[in-house]
């Protein structure tokens, strides 16, 4: 985990404004997590912070190529990701952990703010649910070899269904329907 501390913006010593910083994130940020969706990729992330007299705000800008796997024909391609969010950074004496999807509250004794685990969200919340290589893909066309051998596959199915013998306990029942 000390690979995440890269991702950490000290914005104690900031002076009120625009502020702006750039991270790379790449199979070593995603290896710093057991169950992240994306195991590879190369992305630019621009952190623009605005920082208030009680808040900040950070607007996230990643873009890039990551690699997924495709559901159909089990090949792996560069998908390319453009994300654009926003989150509020608000501060507080009290302890209050009640945290929205976009307003984060932090300590007033706190003096830098963590993005790792929000890029990692923000990267696998874009990661399609399903994905296909044509769809997904820059020019890309899923593998021909996998394609056919996943038609014959079903072929031979299909032909196993029709060939089988029907129980003929089962074969009494469709004549139900008939009357």
């Amino acid at each position: 985990m000390k690979y995440l501390k890269q991702y950490r913006i000290p914005f104690s010593g900031l002076s009120t404004g625009k502020h702006s910083f750039d991270f790379e994130v790449d199979e070593k940020f995603f290896a710093c997590y057991e169950h992240s969706l994306v195991k590879e990729g190369d992305l630019k992330v621009v952190v623009e912070i605005q920082k208030q007299e009680n808040m900040l705000i950070a607007n996230f800008v990643i873009k890039g190529s990551m690699k997924l796997t495709c559901d159909v024909c089990l090949s792996q391609f560069d998908a390319p990701i453009q994300i654009k969010e926003r989150a509020l950074i608000k501060f507080s004496e009290e302890d209050w952990q009640d945290e929205t999807e976009e307003v984060i509250m932090l300590s007033k004794n706190d003096y830098e703010l963590d993005i790792a685990p929000l890029l990692y969200e923000y990267i696998n919340v874009a990661v399609p649910p399903y994905t296909k290589c044509s769809e997904q893909g820059e020019n890309i066309s899923c593998d021909p070899e996998m394609l056919n051998m996943l038609q014959s596959e079903q072929d031979e199915e299909s032909s196993i269904a029709d060939d089988e013998n029907i129980d003929p306990r089962w074969e009494a029942l469709k004549n139900i329907k008939n009357n």
